[in-house]
């Protein structure tokens, strides 16, 4: 008979929640048991303890990047620069970018923006993770351009939703942000998203100058928006951009929440109300002089919290773990913060929550 061990870390994942003092039971296939640490003990006295690391549970989720970005160098700076940089290095975006990034990816269940149709493809027919690939969508266009726009985009879901297999990734939509499409083409995705039964994620107050420009229609976006010649015209003004999405409608559909860095309590409350989880990308906020959400606003109105990297472009590895990491050197508990990169990130992904439980065969179990 296989010797027996008992497994513990830091923190374990047991009942739905991460607790210090628990652990599993192992023959070295599967899980036998799971419970506190101290329980265990007593009913396996022979077996030997091992302490496997920080964490051990079912593997975390990476919410949210951009694979098609490749693998950096990574930028630091203002907003609007790295938007200046990411669009300098469009060409470089792709299938080859992606598939190296992917081969750096510490987490097999993602959540990836796609600006290049080979990527979704690829996506579908090698999947190179569990979870979603979201097309990307951007339009300040006219409305004639709108309709075409629709148009090539049906098209696309059509022939994805037909690659699609059981088990294996999604593709979904991503309206890239609130600024960065018309109100009208906006809440025409939605629309197109809700009659293919595809999940949405947004970017949405991430920088400062977001929700200056909506307010207002001052700071470094409606600067940027001048340098670019856009007109200033397109929007609302005197409504952040949470309040924005939810005049227009899109909250209603129950989106993926990309940053979420600019909020205040009223916005907190409209994405309360709509359910919608939000993906946080520390490092990458960090980096981009966008700050950290207000997290304790959003856990005392209960909204859920995910964690991803952002690309490389913005963040230094496609490992989740590092937002742990940063987070706990900012004084946010790690029973939480792996919680959210646990749990958070299959809900944010639509995936069944994490478990783990006597039956799992080990290599379901991630530590570190």
């Amino acid at each position: 008979m296989p010797e027996l061990e008992i497994w513990t870390a830091s923190w374990v994942w047991l009942d739905g929640a991460v607790h210090a003092d628990a652990g599993l039971v192992t023959d070295g296939r599967r899980v036998l048991a799971t419970g506190r640490l101290d329980a265990l003990q007593t009913r396996y006295p022979t077996a030997p303890t091992r302490t496997k690391g920080r964490y051990l549970g079912p593997p975390l989720a990476n919410a949210h990047t951009h694979l098609d970005l490749g693998l950096g160098p990574t930028f630091t700076g203002p907003f609007p620069d790295f938007v200046r940089y990411v669009i300098g290095r469009a060409e470089r975006r792709g299938r080859e970018a992606a598939v190296q990034a992917a081969r750096h990816a510490s987490q097999r269940l993602l959540g990836d923006i796609a600006a290049r149709e080979e990527v979704v493809d690829w996506w579908l027919a090698e999947a190179p993770a569990a979870g979603v690939v979201y097309w990307e969508v951007l339009g300040l266009v006219p409305p004639d351009r709108e309709a075409e726009i629709l148009s090539a985009t049906r098209e696309r879901f059509e022939r994805w939703k037909r690659l699609e297999r059981a088990g294996g990734p999604r593709v979904g939509l991503s309206p890239h942000a609130p600024y960065s499409l018309t109100p009208s083409l906006m809440r025409r995705l939605v629309v197109l998203a809700r009659e293919f039964d595809v999940p949405l994620q947004i970017h949405a107050a991430e920088s400062p100058g977001e929700r200056d420009y909506f307010l207002r229609r001052e700071g470094a976006l409606a600067r940027f928006f001048r340098e670019q010649g856009w007109p200033l015209d397109l929007h609302p003004t005197g409504l952040s951009p949470i309040a924005y999405l939810s005049e227009l409608g899109v909250l209603e559909a129950g989106p993926t929440l990309i940053h979420g860095v600019q909020v205040d309590e009223a916005d907190v409350r409209l994405l309360a109300e709509s359910g919608s989880v939000v993906v946080s990308c520390p490092r990458s906020n960090l980096n981009l002089e966008a700050g950290l959400p207000p997290y304790d606003l959003y856990l005392h109105h209960g909204v859920p919290l995910a964690l991803g990297t952002d690309s490389r472009a913005s963040a230094s590895s496609l490992d989740v773990r590092d937002e742990v990491v940063l987070l706990e050197r900012h004084g946010q508990p790690p029973e939480r913060t792996l919680a959210w990169a646990a749990a958070g990130g299959r809900a944010a992904l639509g995936l069944a929550p994490p478990v783990l439980q006597p039956g799992m065969e080990l290599e379901q179990v991630e530590f570190w």
